[in-house]
């Protein structure tokens, strides 16, 4: 029987658990600041449905991360109707941040009147692309907005997940080396290919030996722009003794027709993976640099461990 001040005596009495303290505590939930400039990911290529579909994903994974997110999607070859350019979403963005101010002012609100960057521009390419990047530099300029633009997603320990994930999805690698199952199509040398000149590929090599170390397989970086490199690299590692080689397309997607990928392959005479595409770490490393544009910090994005 209970009284009106707690349970009758005797009987158990439920405490609330105390909170844990230290380095075990539970970290709690980041949110965006109030006022936080948007996040806009820049992405390149021809626009099309399946473009958009993974840019949307991408965008989703960063706004579960990190609630109140204000994220928007800007192409860089947009048409400013079904696709929006980069230079639109970011004077859209200004324009309604300056019509929220004057609507509180208005109405009589104490507010702040807005400062520092309208928006927080990430580029959707997991290695640099001077080409690509001078464009995208040109377009916020070109918007005459105040954004601040991050560096590439990579190179980072998530990405050489992401690889490791998408060979395992085209039977090119053990899904997990701590299981000693038989895989008869995985790969015993990795070509890494990227788009950017050869900074792109010494870039993607950092990834790849992150990669190799995860497969226990060599794991060579080439330029699949650039005409004969793959071939080059493929002729490398089958002369220090790998026979049965991959191609593993070290980039989203949007950045390249996927006919490049396909005949790199063919010359290279071996079969590939598919892109990173919407790969939930892709999404991560997004937020990741916008956070440190903004000088919060979430739990910081870890890549799995090696197996």
């Amino acid at each position: 029987m209970s009284s009106p001040t707690g349970p009758a005596s005797g009987l158990p009495v439920r405490m609330p658990r105390p909170r844990q303290p230290g380095r075990h505590r539970r970290p709690e939930p980041l949110a965006a600041p109030e006022g936080a400039p948007a996040l806009v990911l820049a992405v390149p290529g021809t626009p099309g449905a399946a473009t958009r579909s993974l840019a949307e994903e991408v965008v989703s994974i960063a706004r579960s991360e990190l609630p109140g997110l204000d994220a928007r999607i800007g192409y860089l070859d947009g048409d400013d109707s079904e696709f929006p350019t980069l230079q639109a979403v970011l004077a859209h963005t200004a324009g309604e941040r300056t019509a929220r101010y004057e609507q509180a002012k208005a109405a009589g609100v104490d507010v702040k009147e807005p400062e520092g960057p309208v928006a927080v521009v990430v580029p959707l390419l997991a290695g640099p692309d001077s080409s690509l990047l001078r464009r995208i530099r040109q377009a916020v300029m070109d918007s005459r907005i105040a954004a601040d633009l991050t560096d590439v997603l990579g190179p980072h320990p998530l990405l050489a997940e992401a690889l490791h994930v998408r060979l395992s999805e085209a039977g090119l690698a053990r899904a997990d080396r701590a299981r000693l199952f038989a895989v008869t199509t995985a790969a015993d040398g990795i070509i890494l290919g990227a788009v950017g000149g050869e900074e792109a590929v010494q870039a993607a090599g950092i990834t790849g030996m992150l990669l190799a170390a995860r497969l226990a397989v060599p794991v060579m970086a080439a330029a699949l722009d650039q005409d004969g490199s793959i071939a080059s690299i493929a002729e490398q590692l089958r002369s220090s003794g790998s026979q049965q080689l991959a191609l593993a397309p070290y980039l989203i997607g949007p950045e390249i027709d996927p006919a490049v990928i396909e005949d790199a392959a063919r010359e290279a005479g071996c079969s590939a993976a598919e892109p990173l595409g919407p790969y939930p770490a892709i999404g991560k490393l997004v937020l990741a640099k916008y956070t440190t544009a903004l000088g919060i910090a979430p739990q910081q994005a870890q890549g799995a461990p090696v197996r």
